[in-house]
């Protein structure tokens, strides 16, 4: 006789949810009993942090280490690149400054015609002069100061070492040549005599 079955029995999975296959009555189900060592974990969980925020710590001064040394290294690059380009404008104007100093000695008072020819000659000349001497300046490039200034071997090459009782120890006599610089770049010291 077949048997009856009993809403009990029989279980339908509700419609929508996917169905569990049924437990076999062969394979016994271990139930494992957990024991939590709530402190022992909450102290090894605290260590995990401590060593994952100490690695993170590392990692971001490391970062911040090559931030700052490509920082450097940019700085340095561009540094260099515009000292190259006052490198290379300093020789092509160092060219020009002996012919420079050729026209300003031409045009001493002593040696500047003042009437006829020689006087409209000597006109073009302070024109050239004026024109080369401006353009060293748009460039840049500046005269050494060296009135009433004392002896620096950084800026002046001394051409000679005199007795002179209006000047102190040390300080510049008269300028024999022009010095000129190229921001803080010297391009050629001015030859100066120099007082005992």
């Amino acid at each position: 006789m077949p048997s009856k079955k009993h809403k009990t029995d029989e279980i339908k999975p509700e419609e929508g949810t996917p169905s569990e296959p049924p437990v076999s009555s062969a394979e016994p189900v271990e139930q494992v009993e957990v024991q939590a060592d709530v402190p022992g974990e909450i102290e090894n969980l605290r260590c995990e942090i401590e060593k994952t925020q100490a690695r993170a710590d590392e990692y971001l001064a490391g970062w911040q280490r090559e931030r700052a040394e490509f920082i450097n290294y940019k700085k340095r690059s561009e540094r260099d690149q515009s000292l190259g380009g006052q490198i290379a404008i300093a020789n092509a104007i160092r060219r020009y400054l002996d012919i420079a100093d050729d026209l300003a000695r031409a045009l001493k008072d002593g040696n500047r015609p003042l009437d006829g020819n020689g006087a409209v000659w000597a006109e073009g000349i302070d024109l050239i002069h004026r024109k080369m001497v401006a353009a060293f300046e748009a460039d840049g490039v500046k005269v050494i100061d060296t009135k009433g200034k004392y002896f620096d071997p950084n800026m002046h090459e001394a051409i000679s070492h005199e007795d002179s009782p209006q000047h102190e120890s040390g300080q510049i006599i008269d300028v024999v040549q022009q010095g000129y610089t190229l921001g803080e770049r010297v391009i050629r010291p001015a030859r100066v005599r120099v007082a005992r």
